[in-house]
């Protein structure tokens, strides 16, 4: 049984500045991110224990073709994405967006 996805204001704001990014790379980049995010997406609301813990209740989808992780915890009734960061960033920002969503 699948459940929706809440992404948090932050994990919003991830998305919109690496898309942002990929577009200054090259025109249409941006597409093929949110295209590969909408397939990472997809997977964690159809098999949301597919991917591994890594802090707690708190699992870590790796986004195909790019260097990006979602960052998700599964609730009674939905899932909560509280990040979608750079695999090279600091994991303590991760664990405070998820300190601080509860």
């Amino acid at each position: 049984m699948s459940r929706g996805l809440v992404l948090s204001p932050e994990a919003e704001n991830d998305i919109a500045g690496a898309a942002q990014w990929y577009e200054e790379q090259r025109a249409g980049l941006s597409l093929e991110f949110r295209g590969a995010l909408d397939q990472t997406f997809s997977v964690i609301e159809n098999n949301p224990e597919l991917y591994p813990t890594i802090y707690r209740t708190l699992r870590r989808a790796l986004v195909r073709r790019f260097p990006y992780g979602v960052f998700y915890a599964q609730r009674a009734d939905d899932i909560a994405v509280v990040a979608v960061l750079h695999t090279s960033r600091n994991p303590r920002l991760w664990r405070t967006r998820f300190r601080s969503a509860g």
